[in-house]
């Protein structure tokens, strides 16, 4: 009896846990849902901002845009690491972190990191990498707003000279069971292509205004469209842990039962061995 006890004691453990993870599976899924929609909107905006930024660099002239000319030496590299706000999503965070580590190993420069998101402070900590900041205010479901907020303290950080190179470090969302790490450049930017004029353009007022405000542009929809794609990975991957958890528990509910099972039919069995060997010892008595 105690054993069976204890077995339905797990089982009913086992069970909350089923409970808990298929409640953060379906959060995750409605999270997913709403960032997935906002980053799909955003590729295609970014497209447009960046095939605008082209045009305008195409033919040849030069622009002394500060945002696009490289320092030389670029010796102070920051880079910003987008993580979860917490765990329970498999390897998503940790294959970030571990990206990061050896970018900054292979680059050799002077580097500093900006955290985005509230997971493994300590974790990060024992890394011993250059932790300046850590913005632990980030959105499940950002927003331009929030994105504008980092994008201004970015561009502020490189045209004052606190870096000399600015790098977003986040997986790429690929697909719902592939993350991809990212290292993206943001400062200085870098367009695609600077080859001819696809097209003939008139400006007004003139291309150089008309950079300066793509490019402040191309900086914000570039951190929004990161941030997006880090966070519709952090919940796929979170969804596909809290799933693959939900079949673990179910699986571990139907062996206990069975274990439950086998103790029940062993107690019956005990039972009535106890019941027919006293019978038999009766009958004994009054022969």
């Amino acid at each position: 009896m105690a054993n069976m006890r204890a077995i339905r004691s797990r089982i009913k453990s086992v069970q909350n846990t089923q409970q808990i993870t298929k409640t953060m599976k379906m959060v995750a899924a409605a999270n997913l849902r709403r960032t997935q929609s906002g980053m799909s909107a955003m590729r295609t905006f970014a497209q447009q901002t960046q095939q605008l930024m082209d045009a305008l660099l195409s033919g040849g002239t030069q622009y002394e845009n500060p945002l696009l000319q490289p320092r030389e030496p670029a010796e102070k590299v920051l880079y910003v690491l987008f993580v979860g706000n917490r765990g329970l999503c498999g390897m998503y965070n940790h294959t970030a972190l571990r990206f990061l580590q050896q970018q900054i190993q292979s680059d050799g420069r002077e580097s500093s990191v900006i955290v985005c998101g509230r997971w493994g402070k300590d974790v990060i900590a024992q890394t011993g990498l250059n932790v300046i900041d850590t913005v632990s205010d980030m959105s499940d479901t950002p927003n331009m707003d929030q994105a504008l907020v980092l994008a201004d303290r970015l561009r502020w950080m490189y045209l004052n000279g606190e870096a000399d190179e600015i790098h977003l470090v986040y997986q790429h969302f690929r697909s719902m069971l592939a993350q991809e790490p990212t290292d993206l450049q943001l400062l200085p930017a870098a367009p695609e292509a600077r080859g001819e004029a696809p097209h003939d353009y008139l400006f007004e007022p003139d291309q150089a205004t008309i950079l300066a405000n793509v490019l402040e542009l191309y900086v914000n929809n570039t951190v929004l469209s990161v941030m997006l794609e880090a966070k519709t990975g952090e919940h796929a991957a979170r969804m596909t842990a809290m799933s693959t958890a939900t079949d673990s528990t179910r699986e571990l509910i139907a062996s206990l039962q069975l274990h439950l099972n086998r103790a029940r039919q062993a107690a019956i069995t005990t039972e009535i061995s106890e019941i027919v060997g006293g019978a038999n010892a009766l009958k004994k008595k009054k022969q």
